[in-house]
């Protein structure tokens, strides 16, 4: 995989919200990880920041809009079997509004060591668990369906610097 010359196909984003030694994860039931746990977000619309998507999302998604969202890491999904994925990461500590079931997730607030992993994708325990400790990140991905091939997890400011695009 030629991942300086890389690019996903697909741009999208995560929001994870963290509070009180709790985490807020969506139950997905629809799209892209239907029946997986995750945190709430989605593609990227024609001139829109992932910034400004990441609180789109959550109001969608959710009924939530998170305050000062910190961009955490980006993701990097090579996939066999759909376009490539692009993802920018999001956490933030506080939002306005109720987290709401929607036609698209019910919210689930999860204590930080009952995370259920065996819901999740794949790759989600060899970067979440750096960036609930505060640390920025690069993930990058081979999945065939929806097995990991490859992977390489870039952890702390200095480590990725180089390849974080702006968010």
């Amino acid at each position: 995989m030629d991942w300086h010359n890389w690019q996903g196909e697909m741009l999208a984003t995560l929001m994870f919200v963290v509070r009180d030694g709790q985490i807020l994860l969506i139950e997905k039931l629809r799209g892209i990880g239907m029946g997986k746990i995750n945190g709430p977000g989605g593609k990227i619309d024609p001139g829109e920041t992932p910034a400004e998507c990441v609180i789109r999302e959550c109001q969608e998604e959710l009924h939530i809009t998170p305050k000062d969202p910190i961009k955490m890491g980006e993701l990097w999904f090579a996939m066999s079997d759909m376009e490539d994925i692009h993802c920018h990461v999001f956490m933030a500590h506080e939002f306005d509004g109720v987290p709401t079931a929607t036609d698209e997730a019910i919210p689930a607030w999860t204590a930080l060591d009952a995370i259920p992993w065996e819901r999740m994708w794949a790759d989600d325990p060899h970067w979440l668990p750096h960036m609930l400790k505060g640390k920025k990140f690069l993930g990058k991905f081979v999945f065939e369906g929806e097995n990991i091939q490859w992977r390489e997890v870039l952890v702390g400011e200095s480590s990725i610097a180089g390849w974080m695009l702006p968010s």
